[in-house]
């Protein structure tokens, strides 16, 4: 499903250049959830990020949903993202002036969702989070552990093949915490790819996979 050949990425300053990336493989299989861990500043989010087609590799190859996307135009690029790709961060990144249904709208609008079908799936994905009694509420009146089902619901929404989660748990209590990972679990067994970022190694245990990274480089793969 993804396919990552000796990727590197590098930024570049007049004075200063960083390798975020070094010459990183790596494989995610159709139904898997995976699970990245390592230090701060170790390359995990630099990684997510040319995954979900946010960034792209200095050199090296990768392959998304089959595909070599190294020709792709960047509005190619967007198509694809917003098409195949949900994101769960870590912040909620939710509008705080639209209310919840609005907030999850957001995610079909952008791939041109007729409005009667849109209805039917917010409805849908907010059942699926156990939100649907919330619908009209704005953010502010949410608990952080429900922005982020409500962060879920826009991620599963537009019925994406991949989601990708930074620190999804990272701004959460335990309990909220575990309940995040109880859906990302259910949502991974109806299916869906998944690849999450985390510094919990409790959490990294649902996951099949977990991939271990300092400097920019995979260090060593267990399974969890």
């Amino acid at each position: 499903m993804l396919k990552l050949e000796h990727v590197s990425k590098v930024y570049r300053t007049t004075d200063v250049e960083t390798a975020a990336l070094d010459d990183v493989s790596l494989e995610v299989k159709p139904g898997e959830f995976l699970a990245i861990m390592g230090p701060s500043g170790c390359g995990k989010s630099t990684l997510l990020n040319i995954l979900g087609l946010i960034d792209s590799p200095t050199s090296g190859s990768y392959w998304f949903l089959g595909e070599d996307i190294a020709r792709c135009s960047e509005e190619e690029l967007t198509r694809r993202r917003r098409a195949g790709v949900g994101f769960v961060f870590q912040s909620f990144n939710l509008i705080d002036d639209l209310n919840v249904t609005e907030n999850v709208e957001v995610a079909l609008l952008y791939v041109g969702v007729p409005r009667a079908e849109r209805r039917e799936r917010i409805a849908a994905a907010l059942e699926r989070v156990d939100l649907a009694h919330r619908a009209r509420h704005m953010p502010k009146q949410l608990s952080g552990g429900q922005q982020q089902r409500v962060a879920v619901a826009r991620a599963l929404v537009a019925n994406p093949k991949l989601i990708l989660a930074d620190e999804p748990t990272g701004n959460l209590d335990t309990a909220n915490g575990d309940a995040v990972m109880e859906m990302l679990t259910r949502i991974m067994n109806a299916g869906t790819t998944i690849v999450m970022v985390t510094h919990s190694e409790e959490h990294a245990k649902r996951a099949h996979r977990v991939v271990n990274m300092l400097d920019g480089r995979l260090v060593d793969t267990m399974e969890a």
